[in-house]
């Protein structure tokens, strides 16, 4: 198991290479002017202009640029923003709490409805209920997380004032209320694939030769749902709430700014018009590395339940 672990980390450091190669480059490919980012439009001098373009090492070739940021970034060090000007770091370390705080709610909120709905849906199969959560569910995939935030801010926080609209608020309870809405708006594509998943898995396991043999030998009908179907029908389960769960992190980009959440979505965006490199750059490298440890995480716990997949 162990060497299966380091196995596993050793293949995400040429993945985290490459991402950040490409995440460089495709920052480069904005029209922006950092320079003009920096001094708010207005006219600078040569020499204004050539001792920012030092001090954030502008001045020196691409391949240049990326050596000294991804040594930095292998020290821990993601540089200074542009426009903010203090570390990526800070700038991280004072929002990512928000944004992991949300994407948790949003993840636990799926499961807790869509497991549900996925298992009745497979037991009641081509009922009413069931072709009713079927078309809901649809409605929830098609729909895109930003849409589905302004509607629920348009009906639960305008039309009828029950939640709190912008911000995070200041203690548990406090920021709980103001975070309900937007892990809301973030889960509701999760909850649609998660209960389709496991309806589709949990049919399967219902008609299968162990759970036909248990019911024929008089096995509880609730028992051989719960404790049999339902263990094998969530494996699967597992894999595509790891790559949701990524998904959710970009989703919260959006959602955030919706809500005025100040999570590290807002900073991203506010990079991405400023063509702050540093930060756009820090940010969406988190991201990935974030992105990899889920599905490391998830494939540690994949060889644990399935000794099978191991290396031999």
């Amino acid at each position: 198991m162990l060497k299966y672990v380091i196995k596993r980390i050793l293949q995400l450091i040429p993945i985290l290479l490459a991402a950040s190669i490409l995440i460089f480059a495709l920052v480069r490919l904005s029209p922006s002017d950092p320079i003009a980012s920096m001094t708010t439009g207005k006219a600078v001098s040569a020499e204004t202009r050539q001792s920012l373009e030092e001090h954030y090492h502008l001045d020196k070739s691409y391949p240049e640029q990326y050596l000294i940021w991804i040594t930095g970034a292998l020290q821990g060090n993601l540089g200074e923003s542009f426009i903010h000007k203090q570390t990526v770091n800070s700038l991280i370390a004072g929002r990512l709490p928000t944004t992991l705080q949300l994407v948790f709610m949003s993840a636990i909120l799926a499961l807790i409805i869509a497991i549900p709905v996925g298992v009745i849906s497979a037991v009641k199969m081509n009922t009413p209920l069931d072709r009713t959560l079927s078309v809901l569910t649809l409605i929830f995939v098609a729909s895109p997380v930003f849409l589905t935030a302004l509607l629920l801010m348009l009906f639960f926080a305008l039309k009828i004032p029950l939640f709190p609209v912008f911000g995070t608020g200041d203690g548990f309870w406090d920021n709980f209320k103001y975070l309900f809405l937007p892990s809301v708006a973030l889960s509701l594509n999760m909850v649609a694939l998660i209960s389709r998943i496991t309806r589709s898995n949990m049919i399967q396991e219902l008609n299968s030769n162990y759970a036909t043999t248990a019911i024929a030998k008089g096995v509880p009908y609730r028992r051989v749902v719960m404790g049999h179907c339902l263990k094998n029908a969530l494996i699967p389960v597992i894999t595509v709430t790891s790559i949701e769960f990524g998904t959710m992190i970009v989703g919260a980009v959006l959602v955030e700014n919706v809500f005025a959440l100040g999570g590290i979505g807002d900073v991203l965006l506010q990079g991405v018009k400023a063509a702050d490199y540093p930060v756009v750059q820090g940010i969406t490298l988190l991201l990935v590395a974030i992105f990899l440890l889920i599905n490391l995480l998830v494939d540690i716990i994949y060889a644990a339940i399935d000794p099978r997949i191991r290396p031999q």
